[in-house]
């Protein structure tokens, strides 16, 4: 299954546009405005759809017109918008719609839907198993409620390619017994609501860290979640740290951060691990920030993109020595490093977390190898870039790149220099096109694109 998380934060997102706190205030430093959280599985089916949803499809390049089938977990406004039936009745010629869900929250549903509308309504309750569309969907209890106990669920969905997925909020921390409806599971991927951080509340409907750490903990001893499984948090609130701090919290546990818009691959031999690409201009900070990224992780394998130092350039420079040593000096005596321009090779094999630094001295490398600085065919580098970014779609482990942006400056004067430029535009909005984050550094600040 392809899922696109629609979006990642709770009712009132995050940053919530009315506070000032610490955590809002990094996070719109940042531009990672996240909205409502919703996903999209295979372009045909909805995990819930609040009002934000729709418009978060369009902005992911995603359209909802193949969309058959729509779960829906409770009808709390930031998870069901019914007046998006009414903007899908304005469209002819669109297949049945399935929607999903408890009988409390259909009932908003209906009205929004005329009589001749292809919209039927499916009530369920927990313990429920349906098959639709080639989906095997189990109903499951939340600890959530609008009004009355049961009118909120959670969603376990196996697709047609055999994988499976587990849809968790909203919920409050489970009781015991609830987790045998998913023992043995071995969910491929896990969207889990942590909305609350460490903040103290007297709510039992919802997640903070400790809850959320306490739920995975039971999934792993029930055999839902295991050392394979993807764990992704979502429904994050200003409640939580910072996403530095909150994402080396969550990677203690086991899971990480979503992002909105991200593509997650559920599963099976098209499973791979979260790819961030990480551009800026000089010394604006980037390798500084990717590092950062893993300061968590001890067996990162860091590869120096330009190979060995007169792989493929000839003479000594003091300089770039210096600059060299400087970042050897920063990075943990733990990391691997290998130098090479074989790229791809290392992507394909990885089977621990990579940070690829950079992608400009790769070019450079390549450039060289195949002769063509002066003119001439490019047919090579274009290959050695195809299978690069073949590579990084594909890597099974989570991965960082690094590259430079060169072309926002004045147009070079040398034809190396705007085949240069040139090249390198063409193969950062590649890699950028499969990645799932792409971070713009600019004096050191890292804007989310």
């Amino acid at each position: 299954m392809d899922v696109v998380l629609l979006g990642s934060g709770a009712a009132d997102g995050w940053p919530n546009p009315f506070c000032a706190c610490p955590s809002c205030v990094d996070a719109a430093a940042r531009r990672d405005i996240r909205g409502q959280t919703a996903a999209l599985v295979d372009d045909t089916l909805l995990l819930d759809c609040g009002p934000e949803a729709p418009s978060a499809a369009m902005r992911a390049g995603r359209s909802l017109a193949r969309v058959r089938l729509l779960l829906i977990t409770h009808a709390h406004p930031d998870h069901l918008g019914p007046q998006a039936l009414l903007w899908r009745s304005w469209i002819s010629g669109l297949d049945e719609l399935c929607v999903v869900g408890p009988a409390e929250a259909l009932v908003d549903c209906r009205g929004w839907v005329g009589p001749d509308d292809p919209v039927r309504f499916v009530a369920v309750g927990a313990g429920e198993r349906l098959r639709l569309d080639g989906y095997d969907i189990r109903v499951l209890p939340a600890r959530h409620r609008v009004f009355v106990d049961g009118d909120a669920v959670l969603y376990d969905v196996t697709g047609p390619d055999g994988t499976r997925l587990l849809w968790a909020t909203d919920t409050g921390a489970w009781p015991r017994s609830w987790f045998d409806a998913i023992a043995c599971a071995r969910y491929d991927t896990v969207f889990l609501e942590e909305t609350f951080g460490d903040h103290v509340i007297e709510s039992e409907g919802h997640l903070g860290f400790d809850g959320f750490s306490a739920m995975l903990g039971s999934m792993r001893q029930v055999g839902a979640v295991t050392d394979r499984t993807d764990v992704v948090a979502v429904h994050l609130s200003h409640h939580n740290p910072p996403i530095d701090a909150l994402d080396r919290r969550l990677r203690a546990v086991g899971a990480r951060p979503g992002s909105d818009g991200e593509s997650v691959r559920v599963g099976g031999a098209s499973s791979r691990g979260r790819r961030v690409f990480v551009t800026g201009g000089a010394r604006s900070g980037k390798s500084r920030y990717a590092e950062k990224l893993f300061a968590d992780r001890s067996d990162i394998v860091y590869v120096a993109a330009g190979g060995p130092r007169g792989e493929d350039a000839a003479g000594d420079d003091p300089e770039w020595a210096r600059r060299v040593e400087l970042h050897q000096r920063r990075r943990p005596a733990s990391w691997t490093t290998v130098e090479t321009t074989h790229v791809a090779d290392v992507l394909r094999t990885a089977m621990t977390p990579v940070l690829v630094d950079c992608l400009s001295t790769w070019l450079t490398a390549r450039l060289d190898y195949h002769g063509v600085w002066g003119g001439g065919d490019l047919s090579g580098v274009r290959r050695d870039v195809d299978e690069l970014v073949a590579a990084w779609e594909e890597c099974a482990v989570p991965v960082i790149a690094v590259s430079n942006e060169v072309g926002s400056g004045v147009v070079p004067a040398t034809a190396s220099g705007r085949l240069f430029r040139d090249e390198l535009g063409r193969l950062n909005a590649a890699i950028a096109n499969v990645s799932d984050t792409v971070v713009l550094m600019v004096a050191g600040r890292p804007l989310v694109i």
